[in-house]
């Protein structure tokens, strides 16, 4: 690559500029009081405790001045990612340095005032915190989202055919599965519809207490194995600030030049061939311009430069303190700052305006650019309930012709897809492939289905880390999209969900970044209906994990079939500022509800089903309670039972959908209060609750309710092998006959009627258990099923 020779003033500007945000940085580590230096530092101008990370912040305020610099130079329109975990003070510095911070947060002004604000809140209470967190203008990406940086980044930059994201990945974060993974996210780049993503390796050496493998293998091992991930490194390698920064504007121009040709030959001349992206691999010493040795330890260039480097306290040397200041001091603020503390005209000149400073792009407050989908009427795809208990096609495959729809609706917007790891078929989705393909600009064999450059299925790769961090950036910048996934291995991305959770509830409470569109998780190939997997496929305890977020972020929706399906996922994909997780079985299923009612019931959330019931407005002797598709199957089939048998026992059905309804008012928004829940599962009456996952998540939404006690659970119990559909519900005993069996063994007294039953549904499991082991399928008896009313049930059901 040819040199780029910054002019003298230029190289000094930049220079300066880099020494302001460091200064900047120190200052919210270490200040109380005194930010400019004004006077010698006294003990009292240090925060009592010190928090925050030290080692990448200088890196990363080096590689941000130098973006400001292409920015100007090539107007570009371009985002930021801090990817190491702890590089707060950075980008708060440089945000505040471009006015961004100020502008958003008037009280930390552009003075000296303003200084002392803005260093007194970092890692301080009532402050904010040492990530790149929601709180940081320009940020999409929680410091504490470690090893899925580069995910984000991918998906910040599909179907935004301008945007480049300049994702700067850290040591440590670079030796996490996700990230190594992450690499051949570049495959998955439309060169004429996506924008670009500009990796910057970032290798100071070391983590937390351990040297950095990338950094320690041989430089042409690293060569070979980013080559071979396809990518072209630059590599920026030194510690003298003169030599790095002259380095540094080359590499990024030819990068830059590079990522221009790249796209003009492919949106001008139709070259749409796989390039080799250029990335840049940035070596300097961790913990840069800091300390050097501190009590006879090395600092600079060591993992003891990670955190804070040098402590300053009333238990540490006095020599500490005067560390400090020398430290400071050699920014030598006061060419950087003025009299009243305002950074210098011909620096604050380096940064580009506008919207487009990193930290007021609008890609990374995405919901100032979210428009709401185009939704076809979901009722037009509605399960004709030609009789109730009908077998449907699968709730799945009804789903996917509405998202095909969804995709026609909004191909031109560009502002919606489909993420999932390998699994859009085999989930049920095959109608979304009439309209569109898998993306996909790697080498196409003969044999290949669906997979085209120009795709708005990203399905392509056996990751869920990529697919939903994929999705995640897709939503941080203003688009709409849904996750499919397994439900068992949905846990993948546990830490994932954790941190996008969390996100949401910072970005609501912070009113200048507008909400965006909600992460809509769907899950299937459920635990009841993995024959073909058998005990390692089978794992519904995902909700559990979920709902220990936020009420404010959080909901979960287990439509009982493919009409209420219908309706919730309308809902979720209009709503703002979720997690939404929706269950449904992909397998052919019974149908309930004709489209009217289930809009009805999924709006309710929770409600009686009178057709099943026969209580008919009186106190009934048993409420049955069922949650999901497979227990809403067991539990009619339970009560179609007890009404032949016992008809004179008077049953409550009761259908959930919306799973908060369960909790109280207080709890969730969505929660029943203590006397519609009373109404609902009376007071004192046994309940037999039948649910889709582990039985104990149902008692702890119902702890505080004053008919808990009697409440009796049936879910998985972790029970589970290769076996038939039926088995899975018997071994668990979620089946109809444990069910009918719970429920005598919880009535008043017993009868020749009650005895008689038992002994019946007991030697009904006696030969289903002898039946499946002979012919490998279910009795035709449970398979040829369907909902019979009895001469006691209305004439309108």
């Amino acid at each position: 690559m040819s040199r780029v020779s910054l002019s003298p003033e230029m190289l000094y500007n930049i220079d300066a500029y880099w020494r302001a945000a460091n200064y900047l940085s120190v200052g919210q580590i270490y200040l109380y009081a005194n930010p400019l230096l004004r006077r010698p530092l006294v003990l009292a101008d240090i925060k009592r405790m010190l928090l925050g990370h030290w080692g990448t912040t200088p890196g990363q305020n080096f590689i941000y001045v130098h973006l400001n610099r292409i920015i100007k130079k090539y107007d570009l329109d371009m985002i930021y990612i801090a990817g190491p975990g702890h590089g707060g003070p950075a980008v708060v510095a440089n945000t505040y340095l471009e006015g961004t911070y100020s502008e958003i947060y008037p009280e930390i002004s552009q003075d000296e005032a303003g200084l002392q604000k803005l260093f007194l809140q970092f890692s301080f209470p009532g402050g904010i915190p040492s990530h790149a967190s929601p709180e940081c203008p320009g940020s999409i990406h929680e410091g504490g989202e470690l090893g899925y940086s580069l995910s984000h980044a991918f998906g910040a930059v599909f179907d935004h055919p301008e945007l480049i994201v300049a994702c700067v990945v850290g040591d440590g974060e670079a030796e996490t599965g996700p990230l190594a993974t992450a690499w051949h996210s570049n495959k998955f780049l439309n060169l004429v519809h996506d924008g670009v993503v500009l990796p910057i390796l970032h290798l100071n050496g070391y983590k937390i207490s351990n040297p950095s493998i990338l950094a320690r293998i041989p430089r042409a091992e690293l060569e070979q194995l980013l080559q071979g991930y396809g990518w072209t490194p630059y590599f920026v390698e030194g510690d003298d600030p003169a030599f790095m920064h002259e380095t540094m504007a080359t590499a990024l121009d030819s990068v830059i030049e590079k990522i221009q040709a790249i796209q003009y030959e492919a949106r001008t001349m139709g070259e749409l061939h796989r390039p080799s992206w250029p990335m840049i691999v940035l070596c300097s010493p961790k913990g840069w311009t800091g300390p050097q040795v501190v009590d006879d330890l090395q600092i600079e260039g060591t993992f003891r430069a990670h955190q804070v480097p040098l402590i300053v306290s009333e238990s540490t040397p006095a020599t500490h303190l005067a560390m400090l200041e020398s430290w400071m001091l050699s920014y030598r603020p006061d060419e950087l700052f003025d009299a009243t503390g305002k950074l210098f005209p011909a620096l604050a000149a380096l940064a580009p305006e506008g919207q487009r400073r990193m930290g007021a792009n609008p890609h990374a407050n995405g919901g100032v650019l979210l428009r709401d989908l185009l939704l076809p009427d979901f009722r037009a795809y509605a399960e004709t309930l030609q009789q109730r208990g009908m077998l449907g096609i699968g709730d799945m495959h009804v789903l996917g012709r509405f998202l095909r729809d969804i995709v026609v609706a909004n191909k031109a917007r560009r502002n919606f897809r489909i993420f999932g790891p390998d699994e859009t078929l085999s989930n049920g989705l095959k109608s979304v492939f009439e309209v569109t393909s898998r993306q996909w600009n790697a080498k196409i064999a003969v044999n290949d289905e669906f997979l085209a450059q120009d795709g708005m299925v990203l399905d392509s790769m056996l990751s869920e880390h990529q697919c939903e961090g994929w999705l995640e950036g897709y939503l941080l910048t203003g688009r709409h999209g849904v996750f499919t996934c397994y439900e068992a291995f949905i846990h993948i991305i546990d830490s994932m969900f954790n941190q996008h959770a969390k996100w949401l509830k910072v970005a609501a409470q912070l009113p200048w970044r507008a909400k965006i569109a909600s992460l809509n998780i769907v899950l299937t190939s459920h635990v009841w209906r993995q024959d073909h997997n058998g005990f390692t496929h089978q794992d519904p305890g995902f909700i559990d994990y979920v709902l220990n977020k936020k009420a404010s972020i959080i909901r979960v929706y287990l439509p009982p079939d493919a009409n209420c399906l219908l309706s919730v996922m309308d809902h979720c994909l209009r709503s703002r500022h979720y997690v939404n997780v929706v269950i449904a079985g992909k397998h052919p299923a019974p149908q309930w509800l004709s489209m009217e009612a289930a809009v009805t019931h999924c709006a309710q959330g929770i409600g009686i089903w009178d057709w099943a019931s026969n209580d008919r407005g009186e106190m009934p002797d048993v409420v049955m309670a069922c949650c999901g598709d497979v227990p809403t199957l067991e539990t009619l089939a339970a009560i179609s039972i007890l009404r032949e048998h016992l008809p004179d026992l008077k049953i409550r059905c009761i259908n959930i959908v919306d799973l908060a309804r369960l909790q109280p008012a207080t709890e969730h928004p969505h929660g029943l209060s203590d006397t519609d829940f009373d109404d609902l599962f009376t007071t004192h009456q046994p309940v037999v609750f039948a649910f889709h996952s582990y039985p104990w998540l149902i008692h702890r939404l119902t702890y505080d309710r004053i008919n808990q006690r009697n409440i009796h659970v049936h879910g998985y119990q972790e029970e589970g092998t290769i076996t038939t559909q039926f088995d899975m519900t018997v071994l668990n005993e979620l089946d109809r006959f444990h069910l009918v069996m719970d429920v005598i063994d919880h009535l008043p007294q017993a009868n020749d009627k009650t005895r008689q039953l038992k002994q019946l549904v007991e030697e009904k499991l006696i030969k289903h258990g002898k039946y499946i082991r002979l012919y490998g399928e279910d009795m035709p008896e449970i398979s040829n099923w369907h909902w019979n009313p009895t001469p006691r049930h209305s004439a309108t059901e």
